[in-house]
């Protein structure tokens, strides 16, 4: 599967870049405070800072992984600037940074696998996949606290063949409800996003090719829904509009205490929690070789069984297998080491999930495979 690159998918991301050292405002938090799992960690920091460039939907992620690489290794720093996924990839193919953050893995028939083994001294680059953040179906029903959605009905309703939420197909997937009878007011994000692009492969997939849009410009059916630009805006739209529905990245509801659909692929309703979306991301198929650990989102999507929570998106970084000098190859293992590391808790605070453990283990070994 061929996934396009975004350059701002999460708009309540902070631009710039991010550095953070032992000399900084973390430098009074007791290690075990910060994340009790870096204390058992082994890595050999290096003496040169870390720097990566790309995907904004990660940003958050690395504002955590930072924290913590900069208490592991004291008076080392990961700078992470929030540029973009194509300007990453392009970043790091030119050599200005030590590793690129892509929401989609590097593409050969774009010539950056071969510009990326170039820029490696000759040797392959690896895609890891180290950040994955749930989407959320978020609603605003009067009355309404625990509702349960499936593709087709979703589909359905940007393409404007569910109007009303008392439509007989949204009330069999909720037996027993008092739904109103208001319209259904749907919000998309109407300018290019990543997370745009996932949902639309999740409704095409789900769907069996029901769902007819693709790409970073999301296709409502003539006349369905409102067009918001950001995550943020889209939010406090249906925040804001009874009978509203959006796909949303899954921080943006927490923090506004909206309703989050349950999800029926087939096998029942399933919440949206880190064990769900562990479990899905747990049965992802690598498509990729060796460590080059590329994603079959699709096999994700098209997941029916019993507690999977579908809707995902996933970034990687983007790093040389061979090629660095021997400083640069030793703070990029740390820094990613403490990366698949991090604290559930606060990943789960940023709207990320945490690697489930046999997933962890081939990131992990990845990782301590570059040289």
């Amino acid at each position: 599967m061929k996934m396009k690159r975004h350059t701002a998918a999460l708009g309540f991301l902070a631009a710039g870049t991010l550095v953070l050292t032992a000399c900084g405002s973390d430098q009074n938090i007791p290690q075990n405070e910060v994340n009790p799992a870096l204390a058992g960690l082994n890595v050999e920091c290096g003496t040169k800072p870390v720097s990566a460039e790309g995907s904004s939907a990660q940003k958050n992620a690395m504002d955590v992984f930072a924290r913590d690489y900069s208490v592991k290794c004291p008076g080392q720093e990961l700078r992470y600037t929030k540029s973009g996924s194509g300007k990453g990839v392009s970043a790091f193919n030119s050599g200005q940074i030590d590793f690129g953050g892509s929401d989609s893995p590097l593409d050969a028939e774009e010539g950056e696998v071969a510009k990326a083994a170039q820029r490696c001294q000759n040797n392959p680059a690896w895609n890891i996949p180290m950040v994955f953040g749930p989407i959320a179906m978020s609603y605003n029903l009067p009355g309404v606290g625990d509702l349960t959605l499936n593709a087709d009905v979703v589909a359905k309703m940007y393409q404007g063949q569910i109007k009303k939420w008392i439509d007989p197909a949204v009330a069999a997937l909720n037996p027993g409800k008092q739904l109103p009878a208001i319209d259904v007011v749907p919000f998309y994000r109407s300018d290019e996003s990543g997370t745009s692009d996932n949902f639309q492969k999740y409704l095409k997939t789900a769907t069996g090719g029901a769902w007819q849009g693709e790409g970073k410009q999301f296709k409502a059916g003539p006349g369905v829904g409102q067009g918001k630009e950001g995550s943020d805006q889209v939010a406090q739209s249906v925040q804001s509009t009874p009978g509203g529905i959006s796909y949303i990245e899954w921080s943006f509801p927490k923090n506004l205490g909206l309703g989050i659909a349950k999800i029926d692929s087939g096998s029942g309703p399933v919440d949206l929690n880190t064990g769900t979306v562990g479990k899905a991301i747990e049965e992802a198929k690598i498509e990729g070789q060796g460590n080059d650990l590329r994603v079959d989102l699709e096999s994700i999507y098209g997941n029916k069984d019993a507690g999977v929570y579908p809707i995902v998106l996933n970034t990687y970084e983007i790093v040389c297998s061979k090629g660095y000098d021997p400083e640069t190859a030793k703070g990029v293992k740390a820094a990613l080491t403490v990366a698949a590391n991090a604290n559930p808790a606060d990943l789960e605070k940023a709207g990320y999930v945490p690697l489930p453990t046999k997933f962890k283990e081939k990131v992990t070994n990845a990782v301590n495979a570059i040289s």
